[in-house]
């Protein structure tokens, strides 16, 4: 019998789809499942889904039922990296967790424990509840999740506070809508068909991206930066504001600090001078600042993109104060938006119950580093969850060489056999999304969903808060009065929420809860949350964490040995590297025309794609949409992509940005050349 039941994904994207999940109660297969999923489709209660999801999403069934799905706990048997395992019980693999855990404290000191976890796809019951007790507990290393979003977080923050942005429907609303640095097509799909409407009515569409993204090919204008110079495109537009009296002086006097040294800066980079750097033509730039100008409701949409290179805080920041001296908020549809997760924002610290500890904080972005290090103490004890390290952190090179440490004791808790997990000593499955508990805050949509289990759970997998909940038991770390059931965490979560008493209210009726109202607007339902209530353009806390100020420029090191500049974005088959194992393929490295005709690359070639760093062998593609100058391969690659098992992290650099200590892969430098046949 085949019956419909609701969800919510809490996969890492903005768009935070409600579900309709059909679930067969009749199928069973060899492994006696007595309800099974049939199909995923997107329903109405977020009414940012409007009914369709993505591809990666409906096809999930393929990541639950798959063959590299894990079923059942696994020790390692063979050399590190091998993957070679026995299956065990969960009793003697959580032993042996709860041993070389206590091992570690005891021997070494809590800080020689490391949890890696990034927690994008994960909600309040499964990231920083249960899991954040056991470690905080142990006195373990607290871990800096700054792979994405730390450099525009910190830029936000500082010039905003925490401002909720324009609502991503109400960009239907805009007559001016610049995309920076984001492709909806591949990662937030529900924010196209706002964009469409607007058009229709006729709006215009702006793309800054140095690839020619789906909708850069319908743009009115599409600007093509090189990569690390969107700070001096959007200061040049700032410039010309100032300088042709279209700053909005009164807006500014308001509601605003730090006008005039953020027009001093920005005057550094008149349109010529900024449009030269960037290698974008300087008649289409000032087009750009006349028409942004000119229009209202403007909408800045500044996507994770920018942020990904050593100027990325000071280019998100200067992006961000685009709509302040313009004076584009005060309307529906105008101003700008990014993360709009802080509109009903969750706290799991109260499910933790441990407040954390003042340990020692590791930048994830240094993990290869970090395990290579002689500091004291040395990391004894790494435990991933939530994360693939090796497949989405810089340097993969050096990850690599530490997970190969025979002294590491690392444990992999996930759903499939990650190029991660092939390197661990104890691996323990996961259940999905589908199988457990959630609460979830959408991250683009304004929304606050409570998922519930709606198939049967895949072989031994088990949640997230059941495990550490376990472990905290063997550890004699566990409380009488910790949540520890989904419904007790919930609680908890929503009591430690100004908003849980409404958030718990809305989810019993219908398990989602939107904010009050819907779709605010900037500096009418909300302003800015700084101390002083104003803008802040120039932030001495940013000015001074900037290693060249913030709105300073640090061109590229010029190296004739790596003339093209490596980016590697979303795909639209994985999120982040979920779902890399259903990705079937070589992966191909894209050049624009000139460059690869310059090599002697044909499309198909096989290539070795070079940095200082390491090598990737994989096939070539050929395409105008990367501007001269850039090669691009995806993010989320997986080892079995590519002839050697070399990703795109390999070829990356583990810099830290200006803003956040955020990856800088972009800063990524390489030569491409073509292999034997």
């Amino acid at each position: 019998m085949r019956r419909t039941e609701t969800s919510a994904c809490p996969l890492d994207c903005p768009d935070a789809c409600s579900l309709a999940v059909v679930v067969d109660d009749a199928k069973k297969d060899a492994n006696n499942y007595s309800s099974q999923l049939v199909s995923l489709d997107g329903d109405h209660r977020n009414p940012l889904t409007d009914g369709f999801i993505c591809t990666k999403v409906r096809s999930f069934a393929r990541h639950v039922y798959g063959d590299e799905r894990l079923r059942h706990p696994l020790v390692r048997v063979g050399a590190k990296g091998e993957a070679k395992f026995e299956r065990v019980g969960w009793d003697t693999a959580l032993e042996r967790v709860a041993t070389e855990l206590r091992r570690a404290r005891d021997e070494h000191g809590g800080e020689s424990i490391l949890p890696l976890c990034y927690g994008g796809s994960n909600g309040a019951l499964t990231q920083d509840s249960v899991d954040a007790r056991l470690f905080h507990r142990l006195g373990a290393s607290r871990l800096a999740r700054t792979v994405c979003a730390a450099a525009t977080g910190a830029a936000a923050e500082g010039l905003y506070g925490k401002m909720p942005g324009v609502a991503l429907g109400d960009l239907e609303h805009a007559s001016y809508i610049v995309l920076w640095g984001v492709n909806p097509s591949a990662s937030g799909i529900h924010l196209v068909p706002p964009i469409q409407r607007a058009r229709k009515r006729g709006a215009k569409l702006v793309v800054v991206d140095p690839r020619r993204t789906p909708l850069a090919r319908t743009a009115d204008l599409h600007l093509a930066p090189r990569p690390g110079t969107d700070v001096v495109v959007a200061l040049a537009v700032i410039d010309w504001l100032f300088a042709h009296g279209r700053a909005d002086a009164a807006f500014l006097a308001a509601h605003a600090s730090g006008v005039d040294e953020l027009a001093r800066r920005a005057a550094r980079w008149p349109i010529p001078l900024a449009a030269k750097e960037a290698d974008v033509p300087a008649e289409l730039l000032e087009r750009f600042a006349r028409e942004y100008a000119d229009a209202s409701p403007a909408v800045v949409r500044c996507g994770w993109g920018v942020e990904r290179n050593r100027n990325g805080g000071s280019s998100v920041a200067a992006i961000l104060a685009l709509p302040a001296v313009a004076g584009k908020f005060g309307v529906r549809g105008g101003g700008y938006t990014m993360s709009n997760a802080r509109m009903l924002a969750l706290d799991a610290s109260r499910a933790a119950a441990e407040p954390a500890p003042a340990t020692r904080k590791i930048n994830m972005n240094l993990l290869g580093r970090t395990l290579l290090a002689s500091d004291e103490p040395p990391v004894r004890v790494l435990f991933v969850y939530n994360a693939n390290p090796l497949a989405t952190l810089p340097r993969q090179d050096l990850v690599r060489a530490g997970l190969a440490r025979e002294d590491l004791f690392t444990v992999v808790f996930d759903q499939v056999l990650t190029d991660t997990a092939r390197w661990a000593d104890v691996v323990l499955p996961a259940t999905t999304f589908l199988e457990h508990d959630e609460l979830r805050t959408g991250y683009g949509a304004m929304v606050v969903q409570r998922s519930r289990p709606v198939i049967d759970r895949v072989g031994e997998s088990r949640p997230n808060y059941e495990v550490f909940a376990e472990l905290c038991d063997r550890l004699d770390l566990s409380r009488p009065s910790d949540p520890r059931s989904p419904d007790e965490l919930v609680a908890a979560v929503l009591a430690a929420s100004p908003h849980g008493e409404r958030i718990a209210a809305a989810l019993a009726a219908s398990d989602v809860a939107l904010p009050e109202p819907e779709s605010p607007v900037q500096f009418v339902d909300h302003g800015p949350r700084t101390p002083d209530g104003r803008i802040q353009l120039c932030p001495p806390a940013l000015d001074r964490a900037a290693p060249a100020g913030l709105y300073g420029y640090v061109p590229a090191p010029v190296d004739p040995r790596w003339p093209l500049t490596l980016i590697s974005p979303a795909s639209g088959r994985t999120i982040s590297s979920t779902l890399g194992q259903l990705v079937r393929g070589p992966a191909a490295v894209v050049l624009h025309p000139s460059d690869a005709a310059s090599r002697g690359i044909a499309p198909r070639d096989r290539v070795r794609v070079r940095s200082e760093f390491g090598d990737v062998h994989c096939v070539a593609a050929v395409s105008d949409d990367v501007r001269p100058g850039v090669a691009m391969l995806p993010k989320g690659l997986w080892s079995r992509h590519t002839e050697d098992g070399a990703t795109a992290n390999t070829l990356c650099p583990d810099g830290l940005t200006d803003l956040g200590g955020g990856a800088t892969f972009n800063d990524a430098r390489v030569e491409v050349e073509k292999l034997p046949a």
